[in-house]
């Protein structure tokens, strides 16, 4: 660097606009409780939450169409009752076999 382009940054540098700006900058950056790291991290978390809520919305809707089926076919219901509450016919027996 050359003496004179030395001078003309530390003109810029001791420009009053300038300090101003480069202290704005800091605290936004990195001293303000919103800073650009808990901004960040916020925008993760959302999108988190934006995938929970589309898993959640599938899930009712799945559950809706059962719904649906379990009010108009008998068979539906007997399967239903079998697969999730063990209930059984007379004449049969039920295991039940978790996975570990």
């Amino acid at each position: 660097m050359t003496p004179d382009t030395r001078a003309k940054i530390w003109k810029i540098v001791k420009n009053k606009y300038f300090i101003t700006v480069f202290i704005f900058l800091l605290i936004i950056v990195f001293l303000d409780e919103n800073n650009l790291f808990v901004v960040r991290s916020l925008r993760h978390d959302v999108d988190e939450l934006k995938y929970t809520v589309d898993t959640m919305q599938q899930g009712i809707y799945r559950d809706s169409i059962q719904a649906g089926r379990l009010e108009v076919d008998l068979d539906s219901i007997e399967r239903f009752g079998r697969e999730n509450y063990f209930m059984k016919a007379e004449n049969e027996d039920v295991f039940v076999v978790t996975r570990e």
